[in-house]
């Protein structure tokens, strides 16, 4: 059969993704400090977009809503305060016993505690890149712990509340009482954090922050905490009361000296704090005197334009060249497409909003404890949109409520099936049942992962023995042969 080439034509439907059609995901996945950003450009590129002049302020402050604002009012970090001055703690030693002891020179200590300058410490910038945050550092690390939804939320709360030195000033307790969650919780996921890299970071205090470096280096012995508890004495320079509170001999003393000094005191002003943007909600969650939930967009943070139609008219009279037709005529295109990009984009947003309060609204009752499972195709199904759709609109877009500030992706979690074929379980309920179950546990019957899987399923949840395992890993649990050794070894 011999080969030829010919013409035929055939009908066929396909999804092409024009350009006006790639702008608006774009836009729909684009942070609002992104989309501020694009808008701004578009504005300065299309002569026939303009700006729309607005008095209006956002519906949550036009109502007085202080609870939904709260979180933010209270996020910006204040000055420490120390009851001891780093400068002061220059004890009376010689400088040649300090030197043979190893310590590091006065003068770092001075400069470490004076302003927030840390420009004249060796090798500081060289070690931390300039362009990462101390928070997005810490949030990168919090990610690949691999803890649970209620943990993630509970480690982004403790972010926020962390100072440019790397302190966290915040109170467990009100955190917890915001959050709705244990203070218990509150308190073991700060333990957790303050393992992150620089060490130190997230303690609440100067001799907290330095007693985790020593920790590291394993050199927090009875002594050694004797001193760092008593900084005070050290700042007056009482070396003789020093050595009786600690029990050791001058030698010892100086040795131990040294090696506080040679700690940072300040393990997150390395990081770049200037340039941190202060995150901006998208929508605001309020309850209304109704009882029901209310959901509104943050007007300040979606950009209003226009496209000036009276311009228009204007200069396509004037123009002449088939050139600046056809330029006027893309200008008024784009413009028409971004303003109706724009709308489109504002109501997928409280579209998606609106759903996942109401999906999650025990939640906004009672606290983190209460999530539910929830996942994009639950949501997407709800509403008549893709799943992808609902993915680019959580990302990068925060709720704002009574309890804090929250990314929209932080609601969804996982469900575990249940038993008897009835509602699914949240996997971070799941995961509190199998810290109780080993938490009550006698001594005599250690559980092993089969056994707790077990027990969760008389009570009709329906899990896998590897799923338990990971659970128990994400929670810091050991295995029930480690268990049991630590058991018999007094530990």
């Amino acid at each position: 059969m011999a080969m030829i080439p010919r013409l035929e034509m055939r009908q066929g439907q396909a999804l092409v993704m024009t350009p006006q059609l790639q702008q608006a995901i774009k836009l729909l996945q684009l942070s609002n400090f992104e989309l501020q950003e694009f808008v701004e450009a578009e504005l300065e590129r299309n002569p026939l977009l303009e700006r729309e002049e607005t008095t209006e302020a956002p519906k949550a402050a036009e109502n007085g809503d202080a609870k939904a604002l709260d979180f933010e009012e209270n996020a910006t970090p204040q000055e420490p305060a120390l009851d001891v001055e780093i400068a002061d703690m220059t004890p009376d030693l010689s400088t040649s016993e300090l030197a043979e002891a190893g310590a590091a020179p006065l003068q770092d200590w001075s400069k470490a505690s004076a302003a927030k300058n840390f420009d004249d410490l060796p090798g500081l910038e060289e070690t931390l890149a300039s362009d990462i945050t101390l928070a997005e550092h810490l949030d990168a690390q919090l990610t690949e712990a691999g803890v649970s939804a209620t943990e993630r939320m509970i480690g982004a709360a403790l972010i926020d509340q962390i100072d440019d030195w790397g302190y966290m000033r915040g109170d467990v307790r009100e955190i917890a009482r915001q959050l709705g969650a244990e203070e218990a919780d509150v308190a073991r996921v700060l333990t957790l954090m303050q393992g992150f890299e620089p060490t130190g970071v997230m303690a609440r205090d100067i001799p907290e922050c330095l007693a985790l470096q020593l920790k590291e280096r394993s050199r927090f012995d009875p002594a050694m905490e004797k001193l760092i508890q008593n900084l005070d004495l050290l700042a007056k320079s009482q070396m003789e009361r020093l050595q009786v509170v600690c029990g050791v001999d001058r030698e010892d003393l100086i040795d131990m000296i040294a090696e506080v000094r040679a700690l940072t005191p300040k393990p997150g002003a390395g990081f770049g704090a200037g340039a941190t943007q202060t995150v901006a909600p998208d929508v605001y969650v309020r309850l209304g005197q109704d009882g029901a939930w209310h959901v509104e967009l943050n007007a300040d943070t979606m950009p209003r334009v226009l496209m000036n139609q009276r311009y228009y008219a204007t200069v396509s009279k004037g123009a002449v060249r088939e050139a600046d037709k056809l330029f006027l005529s893309e200008c008024a295109a784009n413009a028409s497409w971004l303003v109706k990009s724009l709308d489109q984009r504002a109501r997928t947003i409280l579209k998606v909003a609106r759903e996942i309060v109401r999906q999650q609204d025990a939640f906004f009752v009672h606290g983190v404890s209460q999530l539910r499972p929830l996942n994009l195709k639950t949501v997407a199904a709800a509403i008549e949109m893709h799943e992808s759709t609902v993915s680019r609109v959580t990302s990068n877009k925060y709720l704002s409520c009574a309890r804090g500030l929250f990314e929209l992706k932080y609601f969804f979690t996982a469900s575990i099936n249940a038993a008897d074929g009835g509602e699914a379980h949240s996997a971070e309920a799941v995961r509190h049942q199998i810290r109780g179950l080993i938490e009550s546990e006698a001594p005599e019957d250690i559980l092993s992962d089969d056994r707790i899987v077990e027990i969760l399923l008389e009570q009709g949840v329906d899990i896998a023995r590897r799923t338990v395992a990971k659970y128990r890993e994400s929670l810091r649990i050991p295995s029930s042969v480690e268990r049991k050794r630590k058991l018999a070894s007094g530990i």
